[in-house]
């Protein structure tokens, strides 16, 4: 028999916890098993393998290896990965090192992103509404079968449940197994309609080749940094039940009384709450609130999430989400979270490093504030392999370079062709001083990046407000000024929004195809689809006409809010302006990594990518590489500038 499709869906036990390791530290656990495989060949029906009992038969094996059989999965990388670690335990002769190539694999979730669907099967079920739905019993089961169990006078002493515990359990758990292959293959049919392209296919392999080289990880430093902080912290408590009374000072009850006592009132002790109180309060109440702030940084925690996930060769591994921000498609982070580390800005980085490589809380209690610096230094935990160097390239502006681009605000425009810096440009017109990226009222960069950021899609005071204008001390009464300001020299870019408005509209209102400036809108078969100069597509599901919080006129959809619950949205033209623009520089950064394929790829961050070379390779070659425009859109201006370094940071 001639095998052209797999799919398939795998039960499996392991010691380590999957939520905080991620399915490559999981999978290589001692303790991991594979328990059960539920598989259709060629869409054919489902047949599960209860491997605690059973072999799986060599034609699905030799499949599996096969790269010239397609393996479907929803959220393939578990299966893929899970069974690379499976194979080479168990038959060494096919694969006895790395994983299975993904070239050969396809993930319905990706899918089911791709069409602005929800990224659980549970949750693309319900909304398709299909006639087979996931079992719900599901989470139970996984409970009982699949994760250690506590040991009690009852189970008589066990630490793990086992299928002859309990057989009714167990073929209710087959069944679970069997259901979800099912909703998988009927997902794919309901889907058909509206196929991936195969661009983006090769996107999502580059990816797991990403995810499957992992990054390195400076183990020794990484526990000598986990020992200070926890002696640091224990400092710091001693010292705030010494200044409070308090039993407890991490409680916030404990925390909010005890100012209640000493004139202060407050709900949160949140950092924004905590800025204005520390305006107002006396010496010693300020002194109580810093040290619970220091004892409070949640950034350090990002040190026990390395030790976590990294792999017995201190590599991490698995933390890009491909297509995790389905709207635009843009990657999300997983486990350490490299898209939000906290910057550095020590002048003696290195110093630093080393000191608290030590380990010696005294030492660097002398030279730092140790909770401040700890955070700092978390981007130093990555580490090329011996002898290599890290080469860190990034996109200048890219957003405002886009936006610019598609909105023809060509005196915008110039200013990248003269090599300027826009936030620069716009701090200058703002405070009518000079300002340079490195140099002279350099502190104003960042207002400048604020309005062009908060306004260009069409935000207001309340934007400016919500990326923290306040605190970086621009006065209420400067805000509008400078909204309208900036509206008045871009009136391009504002046209273009409602340019766009009107495309939307008219595309939903009346089931046809519309098109403006190069991009291209659809509405149909119960989907809006906005095609892009890449040929991908951004989809809203079931787009209808609505009313907006204002009483106007709006187009809703349906999606998944901030809350992550499936409900019906509205947008309007500056928001799908800021979808569109998002895209394209996601597109552009998937083309950049494409060009840059033949080199070693560890890390992406928004518009950044790390890349793992040997000592002679040269940052000009990345830097023009990824600088090359892509076929589709040839005359935006781009620019890719980076540094290299023995451990990330940020220069």
């Amino acid at each position: 028999m001639t095998i052209k499709e797999l799919s398939v869906d795998l039960e499996t036990y392991c010691e380590v916890d999957l939520r905080k390791s991620g399915v490559y530290r999981y999978a290589e656990d001692d303790s991991f098993e594979i328990l059960l495989l539920a598989v259709s060949i060629d869409n054919g029906p489902v047949t599960v393998y209860d491997l605690t009992k059973e072999e799986l038969p060599i034609e699905i094996i030799q499949a599996l290896v096969d790269d010239t059989v397609t393996k479907w999965a929803f959220n393939a990388s578990f299966e893929r990965v899970c069974l690379s670690n499976w194979l080479k335990k168990h038959h060494s002769e096919l694969l006895s090192d790395g994983f299975l190539s993904p070239t050969s694999w396809r993930c319905s979730m990706i899918w089911s992103a791709y069409l602005g669907l929800p990224l659980s099967l549970e949750g693309v079920g319900a909304v398709l509404k299909l006639k087979d739905q996931k079992l719900t019993e599901g989470k139970d089961l996984i409970r009982y079968f699949c994760l250690p169990c506590k040991s009690t006078k009852v189970n008589g002493g066990r630490t793990r449940n086992l299928p002859n515990h309990a057989p009714d359990k167990w073929a209710i758990f087959i069944d679970y197994n069997k259901r979800d292959v099912e909703v998988e293959l009927a997902i794919k049919e309901r889907l058909k309609n509206f196929p991936v392209p195969d661009f983006v296919w090769e996107e999502y392999h580059q990816d797991q080749i990403i995810n499957d080289q992992g990054i390195g990880i400076d183990i020794n430093f990484v526990k000598a940094a986990i020992v200070i902080d926890t002696e640091s912290k224990a400092k710091i408590q001693e010292e705030l039940k010494e200044l409070t009374g308090l039993e407890n000072p991490n409680s916030v009850l404990q925390m909010v009384g005890w100012l209640r006592e000493h004139g202060v009132t407050t709900d949160s002790l949140n950092k924004k709450a905590v800025k204005e109180l520390l305006k107002t309060v006396d010496d010693k109440t300020a002194q109580v609130l810093k040290l619970r702030q220091k004892a409070a940084k949640s950034s350090v925690s990002k040190y026990n999430a390395m030790m976590n996930c990294v792999c017995k060769d201190c590599r991490a591994r698995g933390m890009f989400q491909f297509y995790g921000a389905n709207r635009t498609g843009r990657w999300a982070g997983r486990l350490v979270q490299l898209q939000n580390l906290p910057q550095n800005h020590l002048a003696d980085l290195k110093e630093a490093r080393e000191l608290f490589k030590m380990g010696d809380l005294e030492v660097t209690e002398l030279l730092y504030d140790t909770q401040d610096t700890l955070s700092q230094l978390i981007r130093t935990a990555f580490v090329p392999n011996q002898g290599k160097k890290f080469i860190v390239c990034d996109f200048s502006a890219i957003e405002a370079r886009v936006l610019f681009h598609l909105a023809g605000e060509k005196w915008r425009s110039k200013v990248f062709e003269q090599g300027k810096d826009i936030y620069c440009m716009s701090a200058s017109q703002m405070f009518g001083v000079t300002v340079e990226k490195h140099g002279v009222n350099s502190h104003l960069r960042q207002k400048g990046k604020l309005t062009e950021l908060g306004c260009g899609y069409g935000g207001s005071v309340g934007a400016l407000k919500a990326m923290g204008a306040i605190d970086m001390g621009l006065k209420e009464d400067e805000l509008q000024p400078l909204v309208d300001s900036w509206r008045q020299a871009n009136p391009n870019i504002v046209l273009f929004w409602w340019d766009l408005d009107r495309a939307v509209k008219t595309a939903v209102k009346k089931l046809s195809q519309t098109e403006i400036h190069g991009i291209q809108f659809e509405a149909t078969k119960g989907m809006l689809f906005i095609t892009l100069p890449s040929g991908r597509k951004l989809a809203y599901v079931k787009p209808k006409m609505g009313e907006n919080q204002f009483g106007g006129e709006s187009v809703t959809y349906e999606g998944t809010n901030a809350a992550k619950c499936w409900e019906r949205l509205e947008s309007y033209g500056p928001k799908f302006v800021e979808n569109i623009v998002q895209a394209i520089s996601r597109d552009i950064l998937a083309y950049s990594m494409n060009q840059l394929k033949e080199f070693k790829i560890v890390g992406h961050v928004h518009d950044e990518v790390i890349i793992e070379c040997d000592q002679d390779q040269s940052l000009e070659e990345i830097a023009s590489l990824m600088g090359i425009a892509p076929n589709w859109i040839p005359d935006i201006n781009l620019r890719a500038d980076g540094y290299e370094c023995l451990f990330y940071q940020k220069d």
